[in-house]
C-alpha cells in the first residue's frame, strides 16, 4: 500500500467536500457561492470571477464590481439565470447580491443537501479504500507482501479511513451549525 497516495486520494475527499459545503447558501454572504456562475462575454462563457471582483459589503450581501464597467448587465442576466435564491439589485458600477434570512423550510432542505454531500463524500472514501484493499490482497496473492503484513496494512488504511470519516463528519457538523444560526 502506497500511503503517500492514499492520504492524498482521502485529503482530496475532504477537500471536495469542504468546496461543496461553500457552495451550500447560508444566511451569511460567501462569495464562493458565485463560484459556479458563468457571464457571457465577448462572445464566451467566462466563470465570474474572471470578469468581476467579488467582495464582502457586509453580514448579508456581496458586492460584484465588474472590471469593464459594460459587463454590468451581463453579469446581472447571469446571477438572476443561476437561480441562487439570492436578491441581485444592478447599478451602474456593480451588482449588489443579498441574502435573505433562511426560512426554517429551507433550512432543513439545506442541511438535507449537506447530507447528501457528505454521503457521496463517504462514498468515494470507500471506493479509495477498496482500491487499496484490493491492491494489499494482490500484493499478497503475489508473493510481495506476507500475511502479517497484509493485515497489518489493512489496520493502517482503516485508522485512516476512520480519522477521514470523523473530518468529514466534523465538516459536516459544521455546516450545519452554519445553516441552523
Amino acid at each position: 500500500m502506497d500511503k503517500t497516495q492514499f492520504t492524498k486520494e482521502l485529503q482530496a475527499v475532504v477537500e471536495w467536500l469542504r468546496s461543496e459545503f461553500q457552495t451550500i447558501r447560508t444566511g451569511q454572504a460567501a462569495p464562493a457561492i458565485l463560484d459556479g456562475v458563468m457571464v457571457s462575454a465577448y462572445g464566451a462563457m467566462t466563470p465570474i470571477m474572471q470578469v468581476a471582483n467579488i467582495g464582502i459589503e457586509g453580514p448579508k450581501s456581496l458586492l460584484v464590481s465588474p472590471y469593464d464597467k459594460n459587463q454590468v448587465k451581463e453579469i446581472e442576466k447571469a446571477l438572476v439565470d443561476a437561480g441562487l435564491g439570492l436578491s441581485i439589485v444592478g447599478g451602474d458600477t456593480g451588482v449588489r447580491v443579498i441574502f435573505p434570512d433562511l426560512t426554517s423550510e429551507r433550512r432543513d432542505m439545506m442541511v438535507k443537501l449537506a447530507k447528501e454531500k457528505l454521503e457521496q463524500a463517504r462514498i468515494s472514501a470507500r471506493k479509495e479504500r477498496d482500491h487499496v484493499w484490493n491492491t494489499i490482497q494482490e500484493q499478497e496473492k503475489v508473493g510481495d507482501i506476507s500475511e502479517d503484513e497484509k493485515y497489518s496494512q489493512k489496520e493502517d488504511m482503516e485508522d485512516m479511513v476512520k480519522k477521514t470519516n470523523e473530518q468529514l463528519e466534523d465538516l459536516f457538523k459544521n455546516k450545519e451549525a452554519e445553516i441552523r444560526e
